[in-house]
């Protein structure tokens, strides 16, 4: 039989490679993991970690707006995106030292330098080579560059995290999660902002009434919202950067922030010389339920695969991954029910089928909802509204789906996930006590279906 130099080796140590790559370890297997950047991933040092920093300070703006209204007089408050950059910078410093101390702990070895497949069990990484029983991709995704004439004069999601000067004026393109959150936050700063796409919503593939209501409230907050827009060239002018859309409009800013999306983080790995499968079109690994490409001993979990772009879905794939191979415990992941958090402004939590995806599939169902104005906004004059949504199969009463835009939805969510995750019907919630006076309390007290 041949050896190797490790039972395992992960490429990626991001969330998904890390906690694979510990579990692993603790199971009792030899691990290495690779890494060519810095260790922690898109989540810790240039994703979920540091733009929700960047929100918090932007939340400042509505608490110092709003403070009058509770008898507090407020100085004028100043912003520096400097001192916030630098604050930020620190804070994933320190994350990613706690990061390289767990993989320490756990035993995994630490190979830094972008890591290459060889063939089907050997990693080169710079001069080095290793050799695994079995190996692990976990390589995340990156921002994608659409064949638009000067898009090199835009920034992604990374640049932006680091940008040390605000912008008078940032035009954002695209309405998915980045490009919604980024608006918002920005918008806190006190930069004028457009975010231009091309639906006439923003966030495609979210609850329409959901969709409807952040394009309200984004729009309220003096974003202004350019639907329909298909940019086809981007210019350097003498007054900034312009971008032209396909129907002669354009936009000026000072910056422009490329959110036109994200693909999995493939290329140049050497999948061809190992023999690993990958879709043509999206250019995702193509894996099994149980993250097993079209090589038996070689896996790939997280954005890579294009399943679910989800940090704890990475995670918990990594896991599920260790678990089967090391741990002799047989398990997948059931990517059909996954909660999920936008950080908008206002933010927004969901979990399950949107009411159009639940009547697509077959289900005759029964919509619950209710739409308020917060306590918290009364005194302060804000008329900012929450909305929450509950989609309910009507013949087994069932919750196929609950939507939330309003203040700590995303804290909201995780909690009615757990039920939701169970099976809870419409019942269920019916006979639990609401929590008063709380937001969440809307959740149980439905009563009258839409158009009842």
């Amino acid at each position: 039989m041949r050896s190797y130099d490790y039972d395992l080796v992960t490429i990626g140590a991001g969330s998904g490679g890390v906690a694979a790559s510990r579990r692993a370890a603790a199971l009792g297997a030899k691990v290495a993991i690779c890494e060519g950047d810095r260790v922690g991933g898109t989540c810790v040092i240039r994703g979920c970690v540091p733009k929700k920093l960047m929100m918090y300070a932007a939340q400042f703006a509505d608490a110092f707006a709003d403070a009058a209204g509770y008898g507090w007089t407020v100085v004028p408050p100043d912003f520096d995106l400097t001192r916030l950059v630098q604050a930020k910078n620190a804070e994933t410093a320190r994350l990613e030292g706690i990061y390289r101390t767990m993989i320490a702990n756990a035993g995994v070895t630490l190979l830094e330098g972008r890591a290459t497949l060889v063939d089907a069990h050997t990693v080169a990484v710079g001069d080095r080579r290793v050799s695994a029983r079995h190996i692990l991709i976990a390589t995340g995704g990156a921002p994608s560059h659409p064949p638009i004439d000067g898009l090199e004069l835009a920034i992604d999601s990374n640049q932006l995290l680091d940008l040390q000067e605000q912008p008078r004026r940032l035009l954002v393109l695209g309405a998915g999660y980045i490009a919604v959150e980024f608006a918002g936050i920005f918008a806190g700063f006190g930069t004028e902002v457009t975010m231009a796409y091309r639906a006439d919503l923003p966030l495609r593939g979210f609850d329409t009434d959901i969709r409807t209501r952040l394009a309200t409230a984004m729009a309220d907050r003096g974003i202004t919202l350019a639907h329909g827009f298909e940019p086809e060239k981007i210019e350097r002018t003498p007054n900034g950067i312009r971008c032209h859309a396909k129907d002669g409009r354009t936009v000026e800013a000072d910056a422009v922030l490329n959110a036109l999306g994200r693909h999995p983080n493939t290329a140049g790995l050497g999948l061809e010389a190992a023999g690993v499968e990958v879709d043509a079109r999206t250019g995702a690994i193509v894996v099994s339920a149980d993250s097993r490409t079209s090589v038996a001993h070689i896996y790939a979990v997280g954005d890579v695969t294009g399943r679910a772009a989800l940090t704890p879905v990475a995670i918990a794939e990594g896991r599920a991954f260790a678990e089967s191979v090391f741990g002799d415990t047989p398990r997948v992941i059931d990517h059909r029910l996954i909660a999920t958090a936008v950080f908008s402004q206002p933010p927004i939590g969901t979990i399950g089928l949107s009411e159009a995806a639940a009547t697509a599939a077959g289900h005759a169902v029964t919509v619950f909802e209710a739409d308020f104005r917060p306590m918290k906004h009364t005194l302060a004059g804000r008329a900012e509204r929450a909305y929450m949504k509950l989609v309910v199969d009507a013949d087994s009463d069932t919750v196929l789906g609950a939507h939330l835009i309003g203040a700590d939805s995303g804290e909201i969510i995780q909690a009615l996930a757990i039920a939701i995750t169970l099976g809870a019907t419409k019942a269920d919630l019916d006979r639990t006590l609401a929590v008063h006076p709380t937001a969440a309390e809307e959740l149980v007290l439905m009563r009258t279906p839409r158009g009842g």
